[in-house]
């Protein structure tokens, strides 16, 4: 195959919509009307649970590591064709064809990328997360923290590896304009909470 069916390919994976698949199956309704319809594993829980959100975030999560682990592989393709595949597979979730080019945020697909390509970064990225989740209850902000920080990591853990490096910036770049409309909510205060904290309203 060439690189252009390759990138076709992750394409399409990333665009499978897990959470509108979750929500016809679990109550045969579509997420685009519920919640903060969003399809994510975010808005999945808020509806649905925890017993959809867990799988939908792992096959989000999947969607992104298996054309950088494999298609690339299978190809014998160089580091940058690599990243263009992870990237590929990001576009297609969060504009899917599927579902008229209104997918999800981007966030768990690309830490399927990352995954694949720069491990060390994802695991300091995810308690940067999880530390901006738990201080403000929002997913939305906590990702983009975690999206806007995440280069640095890259740097720091692998200061040789460019392509990577390069991706984790327009990768964030791409986080940060998917979640324009919450940071707007955020800005006047109507954002929801995933959670709160104790001693938080």
């Amino acid at each position: 195959m060439t690189l252009a069916l390759w990138l076709v390919a992750a394409y399409l994976l990333g665009a499978t919509p897990t959470a509108y698949i979750a929500g016809r199956l679990a109550r045969g309704i579509d997420l685009r009307e519920h919640g903060s319809k969003n399809l994510g594993a975010t808005n999945v829980y808020r509806v649905l649970g925890w017993r959809w959100a867990i799988p939908v975030a792992l096959v989000d999560v999947a969607k992104g590591a298996i054309p950088v682990a494999l298609f690339a592989r299978w190809g014998n393709l160089s580091p940058w064709a690599a990243v263009a595949l992870g990237v590929a597979a990001i576009l297609g979730h969060v504009f899917s064809p599927y579902v008229a080019f209104k997918g999800g945020k981007g966030v768990a697909t690309a830490l399927g990328v990352f995954l694949a390509l720069a491990p060390l970064a994802v695991a300091i990225a995810l308690p940067v997360w999880g530390g901006s989740l738990w201080l403000t209850g929002y997913v939305s902000l906590s990702s983009v923290v975690a999206a806007a920080t995440f280069p640095v990591w890259v740097r720091l853990t692998q200061p040789a590896a460019t392509p990577a490096f390069w991706a984790s910036v327009g990768v964030a770049a791409l986080i940060v304009f998917s979640h324009r409309a919450n940071l707007r909510r955020l800005a006047v205060g109507t954002e929801s909470r995933f959670r709160t904290r104790k001693g938080l309203s």
